[in-house]
């Protein structure tokens, strides 16, 4: 079986905002794998520049140590870190230009869906914008990029029914968020059909693990325990999500870059398997026992998910997550309590 990740060493790769959550953990295993990675961000989008400007929110000192820990381990490893605002052109293509990337990741986005339906305009200018501006730069002639890889959502899909959802489902979105990610496709795979820019799609779903700021729910309910706080479950908590570990999605990732069979393809990346809310509570109590539980209304414009199917990916790819809930939900948790336990300071209540 040839090993598809060693082609990855000395191969040249742009993550624009690749400075976020899942951008970081990306870069540090490109590395690892001796790939000459480049990290392009404005840091200002749930990053340093948001955190650093706001008044009263009570994780503010948190996240900003854990972003600091992010660019501490992308300078101790030797990622370039470039400054810039992806949403300017011609800054962007000129870096881009200097880099001369062989691959194209676009990370860059609103991560989260409910900022989005509450803010339309910054969602399109740091979404929709920033990945045109990508893709401009991408279709260029003489520039050699073999791939271009755009970071979707399983948000695209809409409500999903049935049993797991394949890549080939129709993609009912509903939201703000889950219609951009949607677009964003069609505008990917337009520039294949005009510029011929080859593509991969990835759509992840309910990602979890270190360093993130983007208070996801296991994020939340884990702060939360750790403060001596409830936890707060929006709706009776039967809701189920395909909850995904960030390693497994670095993982398929990687593939993604390294493997021919990705060429012009949309794939799941997620665990493959939906968990729901309650059996989340459950982990939480068994490591943090007596913890309360509250639920509010559920938000009506968040979509009825489950699992994704993960057979393509595995079949043409080689893809195999190994982080159930079960196991990475708990390593992510020791995470957490060790990090407590060396900064208590973090977790005080204002």
């Amino acid at each position: 079986m040839t090993d598809y990740l060693s082609t990855l060493a000395g191969k040249r790769v742009a993550l624009i905002g690749g400075a976020g959550f899942i951008g970081h953990n990306l870069a540090l295993r490109l590395r690892e794998l001796k790939a000459d990675v480049h990290v392009i961000d404005s840091l200002q989008v749930n990053n340093l520049g948001a955190f650093s400007n706001t008044v009263g929110d009570p994780n503010k000192t948190l996240y900003l140590h854990l972003i600091n820990e992010r660019i501490r381990l992308l300078n101790e490893n030797r990622v370039p870190l470039h400054v810039v605002d992806c949403r300017d052109y011609h800054l962007l293509t000129r870096t881009l230009s200097d880099i001369r990337p062989g691959v194209v990741v676009q990370l860059a986005a609103i991560a989260h869906a409910n900022r989005s339906n509450k803010d339309p305009f910054s969602t399109f200018d740091h979404s929709f914008r920033t990945l045109e501006n990508a893709l401009d730069f991408s279709r260029g002639e003489g520039l050699n990029v073999s791939r271009f890889i755009y970071f979707s959502s399983s948000m695209a899909y809409g409500n999903f029914d049935g049993d797991a959802v394949q890549e080939d489902r129709r993609c009912e979105p509903v939201g703000i968020y889950g219609a951009l990610k949607y677009g964003g496709e069609r505008l990917v795979m337009a520039y294949n059909q005009v510029f011929n820019l080859p593509y991969t799609i990835v759509r992840p779903s309910a990602l979890y693990g270190q360093r993130c700021v983007s208070r996801r729910v296991g994020q939340a309910f884990i702060e939360n325990a750790l403060r001596g706080q409830p936890l707060t479950i929006n709706g009776d908590g039967t809701d189920g999500l395909d909850f995904t570990y960030i390693g497994d999605l670095v993982q398929g990732l990687l593939l993604c870059i390294a493997h021919p069979a990705a060429h012009n393809q949309i794939f799941n990346l997620t665990y493959g398997s939906a968990r729901t809310l309650n059996q989340m509570v459950d982990i939480m109590r068994a490591e943090f026992p007596g913890v309360e539980v509250r639920h509010n209304p559920r938000d009506a414009l968040m979509p009825e998910r489950g699992t994704l199917s993960v057979e393509k990916a595995r079949k043409l790819i080689g893809y195999e997550p190994a982080y159930p809930l079960e196991k990475g939900f708990v390593e992510y948790i020791k995470w957490y309590k060790t990090l407590a336990k060396k900064h208590p300071d973090l977790f005080k209540v204002a």
